[in-house]
């Protein structure tokens, strides 16, 4: 019996799962572990539709998410947009 590649992007099923990961991402992660984080949200809700809300080709929206990639603020926010995201501050404790 072989094994299957685990595929976060299988399980983040619901708002709620996504907003829970993605912030556990942002808090523990780097900016690279963050745009892959975005890139598994993506392919969670489907490739197709956040193309078509961010207005970016798939292949641009797979290369601006993958691993080592380094892509524009801009594209950033279009892709939060897209997943029904949205950054927000809050103010750390010292």
């Amino acid at each position: 019996m072989g094994s299957s590649k685990f595929e976060i992007a299988d399980y983040l099923d619901s708002p709620e799962l996504i907003s829970e990961y993605l912030n556990n991402v942002l808090e523990d992660g780097d900016s690279g572990e963050v745009i892959v984080a975005l890139g598994h949200i993506a392919k969670a809700i489907g490739m197709s539709k956040i193309s078509e809300d961010t207005g970016m080709s798939r292949t641009s929206l797979y290369k601006a998410l993958s691993k080592g990639a380094k892509p524009q603020f801009d594209t950033i926010m279009k892709v939060l947009s897209a997943i029904g995201g949205r950054i927000q501050i809050q103010a750390k404790t010292l």
